[in-house]
């Protein structure tokens, strides 16, 4: 009599042989057989509604107020979050405008790359050649640093922005900073006050008054305000009529949400803005469908030559506690690695009551622009990545 164990192994060594039989088999009938060839794994699913929708209750979760994103791959998907105004408990509406912060830089590049083509001006140029006598005092020298550097951050020109910052010692301070009108000269003067955090191409650290000044470059060269050269030249041709540059008007175009900021651990209304204090560096309002048209154009390199191009992305990498692991910097374009391996050309862009971040992927084929109507850190800036990764990594 067969213990339990060994009638086991019998078994198994009849179904081995059975098994081997069965595909001698198919390998030998008629001659002419072929062994099966085991069929594929089914395809991972792509990126849907339901999975925007997840991921948008997830940056609520989070804290966020309110959420608007889009993606766009094969599909197009769109959705909210989270309230417009948290007295009056109002839903979001996808088609809302926004402040779209640093989101501006790479429209800035563009120009100046187009310039660059057109034979205007080099990225090599100097700013002393285009501003002579504006970048001087306290060890800041416009004849040592290049157009390239400005864009790129890695001018070591001191951040204007946290001279601004110093200024806010009281809600009253605040309100009055946001209400100042400021002309480009006056913000680079602000931050000449202070020695450069680094000698030019020596180090990378975030500036605005880089683009305060490639800003004022554009203007010496093109005869134009940057803003009038970024709606000629990219606005107008990718059809982003919900774009625009607001100058000295506080009030956002409706429909749009309030913004808010979370100070000391509470959520407060956030009053309206003068945004000529982020001018070229982050004052653009638009749209998520807007923000993605043009996010979708960097990803098929329509906007600049295919040389231009791969000058925008080449990269060095970033320093900071608030940059990502891994991410590097070009020429107003980010790139950060993605969960799935790879990575996204991306740009965050924080004002008050906003928070923006965009990508588009390395093969230009999806892009993601997730909108926050407040001004949060930690783990609701990573739940609006969260978002982006899994679109971009699973393909809309």
């Amino acid at each position: 009599m067969f213990s339990r164990g060994r009638f086991k192994a019998v078994v198994v060594i009849l179904v081995v042989i059975a098994g081997i039989w069965v595909l001698t088999r198919a390998v030998t009938s008629d001659g002419e057989g072929e062994a099966s060839t085991p069929s594929p794994p089914p395809a991972a699913p792509r990126y849907g509604q339901a999975e925007l929708q997840r991921d948008l209750d997830a940056v609520r979760d989070a804290g966020a107020v309110g959420v608007i994103a889009q993606v766009n791959g094969s599909q197009r998907l769109r959705g909210t979050s989270g309230v417009s105004d948290v007295e009056a408990d109002t839903p979001l509406d996808v088609d809302g405008y926004f402040r779209m912060g640093s989101n501006t830089k790479p429209f800035v590049a563009i120009v100046v790359l187009q310039l660059v083509e057109e034979g205007a001006l080099t990225l090599d140029d100097t700013v002393e050649r285009w501003l002579p006598g504006v970048v001087t005092g306290n060890g800041n020298d416009g004849a040592s640093i290049t157009v390239r550097q400005l864009l790129q951050h890695t001018s070591g020109l001191h951040d204007y922005t946290d001279d601004l910052l110093a200024r806010v010692d009281s809600m009253e301070a605040y309100r009055e900073l946001l209400a100042t009108t400021f002309t480009p000269r006056e913000l680079v003067t602000l931050a000449l006050q202070s020695p450069p955090d680094f000698s030019p191409g020596q180090g990378w650290d975030y500036s605005n008054t880089g683009y305060a000044l490639i800003g004022m470059i554009i203007e010496e060269v093109a005869g134009r305000s940057w803003d009038t050269e970024v709606a000629r030249r990219v606005l107008e041709p990718l059809g982003m009529a919900h774009t625009s540059e607001p100058g000295t008007a506080t009030v956002l175009p409706d429909p749009h949400p309030k913004g808010y900021e979370v100070l000391d651990g509470t959520t407060v209304e956030h009053p309206e803005q003068n945004m000529t204090w982020a001018g070229a560096g982050g004052s653009l309002v638009t749209t998520v469908d807007d923000l993605s048209r043009f996010w979708r154009a960097v990803g098929s390199g329509e906007l600049v030559t295919p040389e231009l191009a791969e000058q925008m992305r080449r990269t060095v990498p970033t320093t900071g506690d608030d940059q990502p692991a891994g991410g590097t910097y070009g020429l107003g374009l980010a790139w950060r690695p993605l969960s799935c391996g790879g990575g996204a050309w991306t740009h965050n862009g924080d004002v008050p009551g906003f928070h923006t971040v965009s990508a588009v992927s390395e093969d230009g084929a999806t892009t993601a622009v997730v909108s926050l109507n407040v001004n949060a850190e930690g783990p609701v800036r990573q739940a609006a990545w969260d978002l982006i990764d899994h679109a971009v990594c699973q393909g809309a």
